[in-house]
């Protein structure tokens, strides 16, 4: 085989982020895929180590700004964990609430890319457009369209007003009708199918095999959800569906999340009529947390994420880890890639929704022979500062 090696990244129009692909090529078809990670890692484990409870909350939330819920949401699930922590009912249906429209968001921003990259910028502009305001929704809820800063240990830190409820409902009600345009196009249109259709896919046995999640593992027939399998927030008090299909191709990955949309406005639709209904508290007021472990699971749009925290009855965790959905989505790559032509490997790798800052925990280093090395990271950065201690005051 006179195979070759196509270079894709670290900065690359596909890429929202900064990463590294080496596609092993013969030809016009992809043999191999190696990916070279370490470019947007920023150490949050570590940071969440020093800061408190809430503190960290708010630090998880900027691990990304695509899932600035679904981080806190397993945060502070694992730190309820600890102590079995009860959140009021109010506050069960604001988390599933903002959960739910994150979703939303995060899907159309997707469908938006996705139409892009295959050159169908009608589909980007029209996901895109009605995308804006799901995120108008935020701004009303929490003040913020990105990194809410809603959750809290015990509960949510703000409420929804009343007055607002109906134009919400206004406002989901226009976006369902657009989506169901969306899904008609994705079910009719020729050019979505022509180039989605048997591209890319990810068999069933892979997807068990890689431990993928979310919409990659459904598309491949496997109906995963921890809002189904686990009792968490106020999923088990709404109606929904888990979306699966069977084909793992692209294709099948769009037309899920559009369904997953539809399914995500009608959460959202009985959160906002449920709190017309439930009075009450919006926190339980959590004095400290005990030693101990606790684990947090949530429903990403991209899969399950895990935070796991362990304290030891101060009020900061000592030891904090997060397995984000890309990190179990993106291997997958090296079923899904290889035999395909080289037109389709950059869409499959999209297809995952890959968060590639989600993800990194670690850097790989080549000293100059390009041999790995073994370096203190944590001891290069004190220096560093040290050093610069010296230069600003002179001693």
């Amino acid at each position: 085989m006179n195979s070759n090696t196509i270079p894709v990244g670290p900065f690359h129009p596909l890429l929202e982020e900064a990463e590294y692909f080496n596609l092993v090529v013969d030809g016009e078809t992809v043999v191999g895929i190696d990916l070279d990670i370490g470019w947007m890692h920023r150490g949050h484990e570590f940071i969440s180590e020093q800061k408190t409870f809430t503190q960290s909350i708010y630090l998880v939330e900027r691990i990304c700004g695509i899932c600035s819920s679904s981080h806190p949401i397993a945060c502070v699930h694992a730190i309820e964990d600890v102590d079995n922590i009860e959140i009021p009912l109010r506050a069960r249906y604001i988390r599933t609430l903002v959960g739910e429209l994150e979703r939303i968001h995060s899907h159309l921003l997707w469908m938006g890319l996705a139409g892009h990259f295959i050159g169908y910028d009608t589909l980007w502009m029209w996901a895109w457009k009605y995308r804006e305001p799901v995120l108008q929704m935020f701004e009303i809820i929490s003040g913020n369209r990105n990194h809410y800063g809603m959750m809290r240990v015990g509960g949510v830190a703000k409420d929804v007003d009343a007055e607002k409820i109906a134009g919400l409902l206004e406002i989901l009600d226009m976006v369902e009708k657009k989506m169901a345009m969306l899904a008609g196009a994705a079910n009719d249109d020729p050019v979505i199918k022509s180039r989605l259709k048997g591209v890319g896919v990810l068999k069933h046995d892979d997807a068990v095999n890689f431990c993928a999640v979310g919409p990659t593992s459904r598309a491949s027939g496997i109906p995963a959800d921890i809002r189904k399998s686990e009792d968490i927030d106020a999923y088990s008090l709404v109606d929904f569906n888990v979306i699966v299909m069977q084909n793992g191709d692209v294709y099948d990955k769009l037309v899920l999340r559009v369904l997953e949309t539809l399914e995500s406005i009608k959460i959202c639709r009985q959160c906002l009529q449920k709190l017309k209904e439930v009075k009450g508290p919006i926190v339980n007021n959590v004095k400290e947390i005990s030693p101990g472990e606790g684990i947090g699971r949530y429903e990403a749009p991209r899969g399950e994420v895990f935070h796991y925290v362990r304290t030891d009855g101060s009020n900061r965790p000592i030891r904090h880890k997060v397995r984000a959905p890309s990190y179990v989505n993106i291997p997958t790559y090296a079923a899904s890639c290889v035999g395909i032509p080289i037109a389709d490997a950059l869409i499959t790798t999209a297809a995952v929704d890959p968060c590639y800052c989600c993800t990194e925990r670690s850097l790989r280093v080549y000293d100059n022979k390009r041999e790995p090395m073994q370096i203190d990271l944590l001891k290069l950065s004190r220096e560093k500062t040290e050093r610069i201690r010296r230069d600003i005051y002179g001693r």
